[in-house]
């Protein structure tokens, strides 16, 4: 039974592929169509960043690619005829068919899945590690280099957990026993994506004493002060940043969208 249940449910899937394949062709360009898309990855790893979910290397990384990708895009492409994809019909009954086999070939169909019970138990002992670097932590000297490191491994791991607050807390310890650029960068970064920009100018400013020519922590300005209601002062924060900046720089993208979003 549980079969047939699998074959009804992946027809169902099926369904709306192939009324698409025979609703009215709408032309459109593929340029116009690739450039909506770049546009909006790039809107997207801008709320991922501005949500702290997505920073650092990997940040310029995705920004970069999506940007090539836009530069890349093709000048026209021809339009899309009924006739092309009607002939795509038979892979949407061979693709489901073919991944059937290969599961029953590959797959391992009597795995049982993970029950709550499994999951929250993982969880538990997720909490007890954690518990046992708070109770580490609680006898060293918060000054020492041995607590920072722990203040830092228990930042990251609370921050990948989705404890905005208790990620900040153990970062702020951290930066206490010996300030770093790189982690203030991204304390800051964390302080906007939760709206505590009071609590992030200070750290902001303390970074920027020490490295004043460093690219983030210029944006990262510039988006403090228009939180706070200083377009002018961002705007001319920006621009100084662009000025800077190499014509090839991955942030250059970012830094002209939220400059033309001022009012």
């Amino acid at each position: 039974m549980i079969w047939i249940a699998l074959l009804l449910l992946a027809l169902a899937t099926m369904v709306p592929l192939v009324a698409m394949l025979f609703r009215p062709v709408v032309t459109r360009g593929r340029r116009e169509a690739d450039l909506a898309l770049y546009r909006a990855q790039l809107a997207e790893l801008e709320r991922e960043a501005a949500a702290g979910r997505l920073e650092g290397d990997a940040l310029r990384a995705a920004q970069v690619e999506v940007q090539r990708r836009l530069l890349q895009a093709p000048a026209e492409a021809a339009p899309a005829t009924r006739g092309r994809a009607l002939g795509f019909l038979p892979l949407v009954f061979l693709i489901p068919a073919a991944g059937l086999g290969l599961y029953l070939v590959q797959g391992t169909p009597d795995m049982p899945s993970a029950p709550h019970r499994e999951r929250a138990e993982i969880a538990a002992r997720d909490d007890e590690l954690l518990n046992r670097l708070r109770e580490r932590l609680a006898g060293l000297d918060p000054m020492s280099d041995a607590a920072r490191q722990g203040f830092v491994m228990l930042g990251n791991a609370e921050r990948s957990r989705g404890n905005a607050d208790a990620a900040a807390e153990a970062w702020r310890r951290a930066l206490a026993s010996r300030f770093d650029v790189e982690l203030a960068a991204d304390l800051v970064e964390m302080e906007i994506g939760r709206g505590e920009f009071v609590a992030a100018g200070p750290i902001l400013l303390r970074a920027l004493t020490e490295a004043p020519q460093e690219p983030k922590l210029r944006f990262l300005l510039g988006v403090v002060e228009a939180e706070a209601g200083h377009p002018d002062r961002a705007r001319a924060t920006w621009r100084a940043l662009l000025a800077d900046s190499p014509p090839d720089a991955p942030w250059r993208a970012l830094v002209e969208r939220r400059l033309g979003a001022l009012p």
